[in-house]
């Protein structure tokens, strides 16, 4: 059973950063594209950025280019997200999305407010 547990969300101010955590299990994780996206009420979900299988090549969403990373531990089979000067409009629930058959557990929920 594929399992994509996010966690690391929560209220953070603007400005701040925040580093969300995704543990995947119930697949081979080093052979699989990853993705983060995230879906804001009343929106569809928006790719925040995608990994490559070894994790040297990654893309991003524009409203991220510049104060979001993704990185991956093939070892531990985790995915990370780190976001820096966060902005009101980055509050949504974040997702960890398995990218062949966009699979995604529960999200973590990401809130930017002062």
């Amino acid at each position: 059973e594929v399992q994509l547990q996010a966690s690391g969300g929560g209220l953070v101010q603007p400005g701040g950063s925040l580093r969300l955590s995704c543990a995947a299990s119930g697949f081979t994780f080093s052979n699989t594209v990853m993705s983060w996206s995230r879906q804001a009420p009343g929106e569809g979900p928006e790719l925040v950025a995608r990994i490559s299988k070894g994790g040297v090549n990654a893309v991003y969403g524009d409203s991220v280019k510049g104060r979001f990373t993704i990185s991956r531990d093939n070892i531990k089979n985790m995915l990370y997200l780190q976001m820096n000067s966060l902005k009101p409009e980055d509050t949504a629930v974040y997702y960890c999305v398995k990218d062949n058959d966009r699979s995604r557990g529960p999200g973590t929920q990401v809130t930017v407010s002062s």
